[in-house]
């Protein structure tokens, strides 16, 4: 199988696909949807980062794909229905990167304070700024954080250990941390959090949900981070409140566009200003992060390749089942109807072969089977499953 990694992936994931007997072809940079249709045919698996992005179109012209490894947190860069829908898998690193955020964040929140970016910039101008005018402690201020999932509890738990006050709004339903305290609307939020930090996910119905309304809302002289996603934040409208002065500074991991390689031009209309950190999207690059994430997305990959483990795959049904040494498996993906593991334990029974193991898992409109058995499975069964309207693919294996 031929694996294809682009965006700079850490090289521990290249080294675990070429142990696992894989070929590797390695990119530096993003490729676009006309170079994604003409490189993925041959290729079986795909590692991406947060700027490529994965079409239907490019699904379509991909047909020996089996799953697309995302090594960050989002997978909003990839068609998930369409990929579910074609039997492609995806896996991402949920977890990897956490701390790596929270740490940057934390740094954020402290030189913002300090108005460390405009001293710095002034003493390279050869300007001795030895003045406290604008500079203050974090030490009990209040952080409202905005999205309590993964990153921003952790964020919550370190926050307070440097002695900020923590209080979040989130539309789903999060226990607090230690002695944050959940706020019922954003609104109530913004009107009491001196810094604000966003740490939404990319679906859609994020997108614009921070714009001149809310900056409006938010306290005089209070500060804001987004390392969430770029499309959630209107900068338009936050140059507008760094200039006029209500918000007191910004730091902005994430752009609506994004480079998509290496040394590429940059522009935003935040470049130039006073107190505003801009990072280009390495919230989660450190390289302890990098090298977690390489070895957690490869080995979905590589699990999901040779053993057809479908365990933390964020579209299709999970399954990951003990391997018996020297059995036979068959994974077999299909419509989650009524009587399709009868059909399957009848094909087998028919054919007198000897099933050592199974599990089944729905999601959605989608089942998965995996099925192990003591003894090479006949083509004539193979064919006779590969036949129904209900299959979506079917793949055989020794283990």
């Amino acid at each position: 199988m031929k694996v294809l990694l682009l965006e700079n992936i850490h090289p521990v994931a290249a080294e675990a696909f070429r142990r696992a007997g894989f070929e590797v072809d390695l990119r530096p940079g993003s490729l676009s949807e006309d170079e994604l249709v003409d490189t993925l045919p041959g290729v079986s698996l795909l590692g991406i980062r947060s700027n490529t992005t994965i079409t239907p179109r490019v699904l379509g012209a991909a047909p020996d794909l089996l799953a697309v490894g995302c090594f960050c947190i989002g997978t909003n860069q990839v068609d998930l229905a369409d990929a579910a829908e074609r039997g492609v898998a995806v896996f991402n690193a949920p977890f990897s990167n956490t701390r790596s955020v929270v740490e940057l964040v934390l740094g954020e929140i402290i030189s913002l304070a300090r108005r460390l970016p405009e001293k710095t910039q002034r003493m390279h101008e050869g300007v001795w700024d030895k003045s406290a005018r604008g500079s203050h402690e974090v030490r009990g201020r209040t952080l409202g954080i905005v999205g309590y999932g993964n990153i921003g509890t952790q964020l919550s738990n370190v926050a307070e250990a440097f002695g900020l006050r923590v209080i979040f709004y989130d539309t789903a339903d999060r226990l607090a941390h230690g002695n944050a305290r959940r706020v019922g609307s954003l609104d109530e939020l913004l009107a009491e959090a001196d810094v604000v930090s966003l740490h939404v996910d990319g679906r859609p119905g994020n997108a614009g949900l921070f714009g001149a309304d809310q900056f409006a809302r938010m306290k005089p002289r209070s500060m804001f981070i987004n390392a969430s996603r770029g499309m959630v934040v209107d900068d338009e409208a936050l140059r507008e409140n760094i200039l006029s002065g209500h918000i007191s500074g910004a730091a902005i991991d994430v752009f609506p566009a994004e480079p998509k390689a290496q040394g590429d031009p940059f522009d935003s209309p935040l470049r130039g200003l006073d107190n505003v950190i801009l990072t280009p999207h390495v919230g989660g690059s450190t390289q302890e992060a990098q090298e977690e994430i390489g070895h957690f997305v490869a080995s979905k990959l590589i699990g999901f390749a040779t053993g057809g483990a479908t365990a933390l795959s964020v579209n299709l049904p999970q399954v990951d089942s003990p391997q018996p040494a020297g059995a036979f498996r068959m994974g077999y993906l299909h419509r989650s109807v009524p009587g399709v593991l009868a059909g399957i334990n009848q094909v087998l029974a028919d054919t007198r072969v000897n099933v050592v193991g199974q599990s089944l898992s729905t999601r959605g409109e989608q089942g998965y089977v995996v099925t192990d058995t003591d003894t090479v499975l006949p083509d004539a069964a193979l064919s006779d499953l590969l036949r129904s309207p209900d299959t979506i693919w079917l793949r055989s294996w020794k283990l």
